[in-house]
């Protein structure tokens, strides 16, 4: 049987799956960040309107709301073209209310793709990154299911959906009710690399 559509995981770390409908989405939350320099001819692509005065180009110190996708291609360290900042639910202030009881925050309805835009994020230079990274590395195991999965957002349910029907994989397997073991693709994918490379 054919489908219509493959679902196309997303991207873990710092690169997104420009096939995954999932990274599409989240590639245009927005992120506030200001012009360093003028930009031009970027107002009406913006939402900033086409004043007839500015020349349709946003003057060097505007305050921006620019889809993350653009902002990862004008941000350079070097030009200094925008400079970002953190969105608020990656701010020190929320960073404690996650690390002090994560089960009270709401993330899907935060941003449903809070750990992977949060993966973005470390792509742009700021001082708070080993922070960012540190709260997005933090996990949920051994929490009641039920009420969690609803609060989470779409790259926590995926990674929740891989890792339960591994875990109980393994349950099975150990209870001998497996009927048999199977190679993980990666590994399978690995040995053929690895045999073609000997031919070769």
């Amino acid at each position: 049987m054919s489908e219509a559509y493959f679902p196309v995981g997303p991207g873990l770390g710092p690169e997104e799956n420009f096939l995954s409908l999932d990274d599409i989405l989240m590639s245009q939350e927005k992120l506030p960040g200001r012009a360093e320099s003028a930009l031009p001819r970027l107002a009406f692509a913006l939402g900033q309107g086409a004043g007839a005065d500015s020349g349709d180009s946003i003057p060097e110190g505007s305050k921006l709301e620019i889809p993350l996708w653009l902002a990862k291609g004008l941000h350079d360290s070097k030009r200094r073209i925008i400079s970002m900042e953190l969105p608020k639910i990656y701010k020190e202030a929320w960073r404690t209310v996650f690390s002090a009881d994560a089960n009270v925050v709401d993330l899907h309805k935060m941003g449903p793709y809070y750990y992977g835009f949060g993966s973005q994020l470390l792509n742009f230079d700021n001082p708070e990154n080993p922070e960012i990274a540190q709260t997005i590395l933090q996990n949920a195991y051994n929490e009641d299911t039920s009420a969690l999965v609803a609060r989470l957002d779409e790259l926590e349910r995926a990674l929740f959906r891989a890792g339960q029907k591994g875990l109980n994989d393994f349950q099975c397997w150990e209870k001998g009710q497996a009927s048999q073991i199977t190679a993980s693709s990666l590994v399978q994918n690995y040995g053929k690399r690895k045999f073609t490379d000997m031919d070769g």
